[in-house]
């Protein structure tokens, strides 16, 4: 009985951010957990290279949409595609962003106005935009949808290497809050992760594992995280498991928020989203 409430056989997911990283593990742990999967980013080479891994993983084969997530235009496009190969949306999954963003290391007189609206586009409009098309089309099916948010400890704290993306983080977790209350009444979730520092990839030489281990020990944890950890919390938002739970923030990051991680502006390794 308990087993069955994680299933999302029938269902049909997009992962923005797709093709690599947090993006790639959550798709991965949806597919396996039953659900149809659209993966999403700009770069269509690492899109059919997780559309293999996931078919070769279980046996269902991703849609590809390359898309911008910074135009509104091309988030329509990629819930109508959607629809057009599957018959249906139920799980949105805002995860587009990136780290690496103009302007990193400015302080905010030296922060140019491209920059700032760069970092804004990427990580808080798209997650409007996204959250906006998939509702429309939940309400057209009259279907109880589930949109995941993810956002980056960075919206919980100060985030001196870039003032945009924590602004636009901590922008996805109003959004999320304000959006949850807004479409409760029909039925559907809306709930937000942020990570914290997780390792993207797995390490291959030993000087990457003994990286890895000595900033893991400055984490509440004594370890950084994994990308894969990501998959089990999104297939339990995604799932009747959750059914009770909407317009919340789950933390991900080995309690390093609870425990003080690290010195402030150290960065310990490549952040999730």
């Amino acid at each position: 009985m308990v087993r069955e409430l994680f299933r999302l056989d029938g269902q049909v997911a997009i992962v923005t951010g797709g093709g690599r990283g947090l993006g790639r593990e959550m798709a991965l742990s949806l597919s396996d957990a039953g659900a149809e999967v659209t993966l999403a980013s700009r770069t269509h080479s690492q899109l059919e290279s997780t559309a293999a891994f996931i078919a070769a993983k279980t046996g269902r084969s991703p849609l590809c949409v390359p898309t911008d997530v910074r135009e509104s235009a091309q988030m329509d496009e990629l819930v109508a595609a959607t629809v057009a190969k599957f018959g249906r949306l139920d799980i949105m999954v805002n995860n587009a962003g990136i780290g690496d963003r103009r302007g990193a290391g400015s302080r905010i007189w030296e922060l140019e106005d491209e920059d700032w609206a760069d970092g804004i586009a990427v990580n808080l409009n798209s997650a409007f935009f996204g959250s906006r098309a998939a509702i429309r089309q939940f309400r057209t099916q009259e279907s109880a949808g589930v949109v995941i948010n993810v956002a980056s400890g960075f919206g919980m704290r100060a985030s001196t290497g870039s003032v945009s993306y924590g602004a636009a983080k901590a922008g996805v977790i109003s959004l999320t809050k304000s959006v949850a209350a807004q479409v409760a009444g029909e039925g559907m979730r809306v709930n937000c992760i942020v990570p914290g520092f997780l390792v993207q990839a797995p390490p291959e030489t030993d000087d990457e594992r003994e990286m890895i281990a000595q900033r893991g020990r400055f984490n509440t944890a004594r370890r950084l995280g994994e990308a894969w950890e990501m998959g089990p919390l999104a297939v339990f938002l995604a799932s009747r498991a959750s059914s009770y739970i909407t317009g919340e923030i789950f933390v991900i990051d080995g309690g390093g928020l609870a425990g003080g991680v690290a010195p402030l502006g150290q960065g310990l390794v490549e952040v999730a989203s």
